[in-house]
Order: structure tokens, then sequence, then C-alpha cells
């Protein structure tokens, strides 16, 4: 372990993370960090270690599955430091996401339905039609040719496809765009308010679809709740859940993965010449700039060796998928963006999408969401280009997420 913790706010980190992590990385197999709003965890960062971590169930992520005494719960901590109010910690920290063993594996088989292989190829010519119309609207938008890529298409694109898997209406979707930014804002700053609109936003949905049902997740997840398989509180954190996360990190997988093809103008050339090359290209995006650079807290239900160092009992350790996924070990030259580096079928390498049983369960939609959109663009718009230098895109300083907070692009 180093010496003294990391600070995960720093600003070398906050500019450049993947290169932090992969500096980290060689300091040790576990590395004390500290994170604001939590205080000092334990960082796992090589590739075999991070698969190590989440797929071994003597880890959990839910605190109250540690056996005997207290256990600091460092996620409640840190949405305190945020201001979120403890009255919402029920549906913020009980979804499927905090879910371990057998519970986990319930609320899983509940919604897996809706993300089968085939219903997800289903839905691939609708993600067509929904990138065309989008591309339309943002180039008739544009000032001048230029256009803000992610508040434009990157953000409405996959926010657009699950509100209309989940049943939220159209006109509704604006409102959930505004909560979005509010949940994820550095401070927390609107965070209460948005939760207690989101809550009955939620309650009102659901009265709906037991009135009315639909073909939507939310009727089935209502029937669900009344064959007693959910209980009230569980449905609306599976709606407030599948929304979010649902959309937020593939739109940042989507800006993320445009910002690194229009600064490596040979992958783009190469994508634009050889448009098959997508799904390739979205897996490499997956490992070289994937949004979420750490995992969930787990906690060890257990003394754990872990790479010849002891994990004590109730000790927190994050998961560090930026540095597994740049881990040399694995993935010659991690550092170069190479399109064709990954295979075009779902068993990639790289863990961007976690893995063992919080494998991401929409894994399949957001990948093939980036399929669609990175084609789309290069087909369409040959020249993209940044509206500004690189070193003056504009990046939040939230530890563990990279995300931007606009993307300006000139499309011709």
């Amino acid at each position: 372990m180093s010496s003294a913790p990391v600070d995960l706010a720093s600003p070398s980190m906050i500019a450049d993370p993947f290169a932090e992590f992969s500096r980290i990385r060689e300091l040790g197999p576990l590395v004390d960090a500290e994170l604001p709003g939590v205080g000092t965890v334990r960082l796992v960062t090589r590739y075999e270690d991070v698969k190590s971590v989440l797929s071994d169930t003597r880890f959990v992520v839910n605190v109250a599955n540690v056996p005997g005494g207290e256990v600091e719960d460092l996620t409640t901590q840190s949405l305190r430091a945020r201001n979120f109010p403890p009255e919402y910690d029920r549906y913020l920290l009980a979804s499927i996401l905090d879910a371990d063993g057998a519970d986990h594996t319930r609320l899983r088989r509940l919604v897996s339905r809706a993300f089968t292989v085939r219903r997800i190829a289903d839905l691939r010519p609708r993600v067509a039609e929904l990138t065309e119309q989008l591309l339309d609207r943002m180039e008739a938008a544009a000032d001048g040719g230029e256009a803000d890529l992610l508040a434009e298409f990157a953000y409405p694109l996959p926010i657009t496809v699950i509100c209309e898997l989940v049943g939220i209406p159209e006109a509704d979707r604006s409102h959930w765009r505004d909560w979005s930014s509010a949940m994820a804002s550095p401070t927390g700053e609107g965070a209460g308010e948005a939760m207690r609109e989101i809550v009955g936003y939620c309650k009102d949905l659901i009265e709906r679809r037991r009135g009315e049902p639909a073909d939507d997740l939310t009727s089935a997840l209502v029937e669900a709740q009344g064959n007693d398989q959910l209980s009230e509180d569980e449905l609306i954190t599976f709606i407030l859940a599948l929304v979010l996360a649902g959309h937020e990190t593939t739109a940042n997988l989507i800006a993320n993965g445009t910002f690194a093809l229009l600064t490596h103008p040979d992958q783009f050339a190469l994508l634009r010449e050889n448009p098959e090359l997508a799904p390739r290209a979205t897996q490499e995006l997956l490992r070289y700039c994937s949004p979420i650079l750490g995992t969930k807290m787990r906690y060890a239900t257990e003394d754990v060796e872990l790479a010849g160092e002891l994990i004590r009992k109730g000790e927190a350790v994050m998961a560090v998928p930026a540095g597994a996924n740049h881990d040399p070990r694995r993935f010659p030259e991690p550092g170069k963006l190479d399109i064709t580096r990954e295979s075009d079928g779902p068993r990639e390498t790289h863990v961007a999408f976690s893995h063992g049983i919080h494998y991401c369960l929409g894994a399949a939609l957001a990948r093939q969401e980036g399929e669609v959109a990175f084609a789309a663009l290069t087909r369409r718009y040959p020249g993209l280009r940044l509206a500004v230098a690189p070193e003056d895109v504009e990046r939040p300083d939230i530890p563990t997420v990279w995300r931007l907070t606009a993307l300006p692009v000139r499309l011709r």
C-alpha cells in the first residue's frame, strides 16, 4: 500500500484519470485513496484483481450483508455529503445495484426479459430511426454549423430509448433530464427537490399503469408487485434506477467516444471508411474511455486475501475499471486507441460493464446505441471536428465519473 492516501479529487486525477489510475496501479494491488465526502477507501486497479473482487461472493455491496457488528456505510456517507435528504435513502440504497445474492437474483429476474438479446435486437430499427431524427434536428438547429453534440444528440438518444422501454410518456421526458442533471451535480444542489419530484412522479405513473396497463416495463413491474414479488418501495426504486442508470452512462459513452474519435482522426477515418467496424469500435471505446471509473463499494464479509494482501472483514474496497481496462498485463499498448482491438461479439474483454452478478443489465442495449450512434456520426458528418481545442472541452470535477459538460463540434 502507498504511505499516503491518493487524492481522488486532485487536479491531475480530474484532468486525466486513466493516466493517474495507471500510475496508481503500479504502486501495488491495494492502494489507499481519499474520496471526498467518504474518507479513505482501498482501490483495486489491476485487471485480474478487479475481476476477482467483482465476482467474489465474499464481497457485498450492501453493508447489511456483512455478518455481525456495525459496518460504516460509505455510500450513505456520500449521499449526506452531497445533501441528499435521508428520507429518500430507501429509494437510493435499495435498488438492484445495491442487492446481493438471492435478493439480487430475484430483482434481476423480474426485468431481465426486457433486456434479452432478441428484445434488444428488435429495438435496433427504432434506435436507428431515433438517431436519424435527432441528427436531423441537431443539424437544423446548428448555429453556423456548430452544435453541442452532448445536449443535442448523445443525451437525448439513450433517454428516449429507455423512457420508451419503461413507459415514460414523451411529454414527461424533459423532467427526467432536469432531474438527472440535479442528481449528477457535484455539489448535490437541487438533488433533494429532484428526488421528491421523481418519487412523486413514479407513484403517479404506477397508479396510471394499475388502471391502464400498457406494453412497457412499468406495467410488467406493477403486475409483479400485484403478485407479491415486489414491494411498493422496490417498484419505485426500479423505475428510478432503470431510467437514470439506463441513460446517463450511455450518453456519456457516446460523448466520450466521439471526443476520443475526434482527437484520434486516424481512427475516425478508419470507422468512416469501414462502418462494419462499429461494434468493435464501440467495445474499444468502452475500454478506452468508459464514463464509469470506479464501481460501488464492496465490503468484505470475512477476511479475504487478494494478491498477497489482506482485506479485513468489514473493510471497503473500490474496484476501478479505469485501471483494469488500461492494464498492460491484459491489454498491449493500453493507452493507444485501436478500434480493431476488440472482437465484435458480446464477450468483451474489458470490464466497463462490470463483472460477476452485477454485470450491467443494459449492456447489450448500451452497446447497440453506441454502435448505431458512432456509425451514423461518421457517415453523416465525414468532416466532423471539435469546435474548440481539446484542452478547452470542459469536464465536471466528479471523482469516479468521466464525463463532459458539453461537446461543441462543427458538423461540416
